[in-house]
């Protein structure tokens, strides 16, 4: 196994973030751990590794905005795991340094980020190397990019027509992308030998983000059905997360695992469903593809929460998962699913699903499937509220 995913029932769940640094520093201390890779983008995990390297920034706050995606960053847990991985950098004992990165896409559910970073780190690579023809190729780019915020505009998301995603300055830019990744490709002795083998793919996997980030926006541009819509968007981001951490294992082998953390419904081996209003959203999510690129390279933890007040997590009802997973001596246990074949406590056949939250939107119960989704469970009693973390409304 190289690659073991640790799931979170919720966002929001602080003693699920404080049993994941625990379960990280475990790992790392004791079975060969060298990098975790967290839901946050992918692009921003630049100025995290800067940090936890002893270079700059020197203070947190600096980077916990540019840094993170979605306010992870704020977060108190993640801070406390940046700080801890800085520290043990420092320890000059430490022959191997470990290594911070996010693996989400530059999305998310209410707005996409414009290509123009991913697209200016792979001008910036070539023009290490070659800076007369990175600056032809930056010259055509930047005629074709326009404003950030007409890619990053909130109402693309629910409207096609607020897209730009299909407009004939996009076009040109998909075109022009295609163009770049193209010298790479046919330049790649040369850049190898003038770059170095990693700084040559760390080029040219931004390459490939930024291509799937402009077909991610011509998706949005589409005109479609509500939910083929968002399910279609969310397809792309997930395998993009997928070849994210495809690129993230190539780079740890030889130096050590790594430990992977999102949602339960983006590490789960099967179909994640999400009821959005009268829209039923079935698609693939990321485990679904680590599961076929990896096989048993690839193994993940889910986990659940008994209560939440915080969260506006009830009492488990009588029969649910959860009820039953924590009738055995907590506060914290961790329990192997064997594909949902020999947990002699659970009633296999008709598994009811316990309510859901009346605050955090992000909570989801555990099902039946879950069963084979997951190769353990970690089962708390109870979490609170993330600290740092936006204040939930009911």
């Amino acid at each position: 196994m190289e690659l073991l995913g640790f799931g979170e029932a919720l966002h929001g769940g602080e003693d699920i973030l404080i049993l994941r640094n625990l379960l990280f520093r475990r790992l790392v201390e004791a079975h060969g751990y060298s990098a975790i890779a967290i839901e946050s983008s992918f692009p921003r995990e630049r100025a995290v590794n800067e940090y936890i390297a002893g270079r700059n920034p020197d203070n947190y706050e600096i980077l916990q905005d540019t840094g993170f995606s979605h306010g992870f960053g704020r977060l108190d847990a993640d801070r406390e795991l940046v700080e801890w991985m800085r520290q043990y950098n420092a320890d000059p004992s430490h022959k191997f340094k470990l290594y911070f990165y996010g693996f989400d896409s530059p999305t998310e559910m209410t707005c996409s980020d414009s290509p123009r970073q991913v697209l200016h780190l792979v001008l910036d690579y070539l023009a290490s190397i070659d800076s007369i023809s990175a600056k032809d190729h930056r010259e055509r780019i930047d005629t074709f990019l326009g404003q950030d915020a007409d890619w990053e505009n909130p109402a693309a998301m629910i409207d096609p027509m607020k897209s730009i995603g299909l407009s004939s300055a996009a076009n040109s830019l998909r075109i022009e992308t295609e163009d770049l990744i193209s010298e790479l490709y046919a330049r790649r002795p040369e850049l190898v030998a003038k770059s170095g083998k990693s700084r040559y793919l760390e080029a040219m996997h931004y390459a490939s983000v930024a291509r799937q980030l402009l077909n991610y926006h011509a998706a949005l541009a589409r005109k479609s059905e509500p939910g083929k819509r968002i399910i279609e968007g969310l397809s792309i981001r997930e395998a993009m997360m997928a070849d994210n951490l495809e690129y993230i294992l190539s780079r740890e082998r030889g130096r050590g695992k790594v430990l992977v953390f999102a949602h339960n419904s983006r590490l789960q081996r099967g179909k994640a469903q999400w009821q959005l209003g009268t829209e039923l959203l079935i698609w693939w999510p990321v485990g679904s593809h680590l599961n076929e690129m990896f096989g048993p390279r690839y193994a993940v933890i889910g986990s659940a929460v008994g209560v939440s007040e915080a969260n506006g997590v009830g009492q488990p009802e009588a029969g649910t998962l959860e009820s039953q997973l924590t009738y055995s001596p907590g506060p914290v246990r961790f329990i192997p699913t064997y594909n949902g074949e020999r947990l002699p406590v659970l009633a296999r056949e008709a598994i009811p699903v316990r309510s859901g939250s009346m605050k955090n939107p992000t909570y989801f119960a555990l099902t039946s499937q879950s069963l084979t989704d997951f190769d353990w469970l970690a089962v708390l009693d109870s979490t609170g509220y993330s600290r740092g973390g936006p204040v939930l409304q009911r």
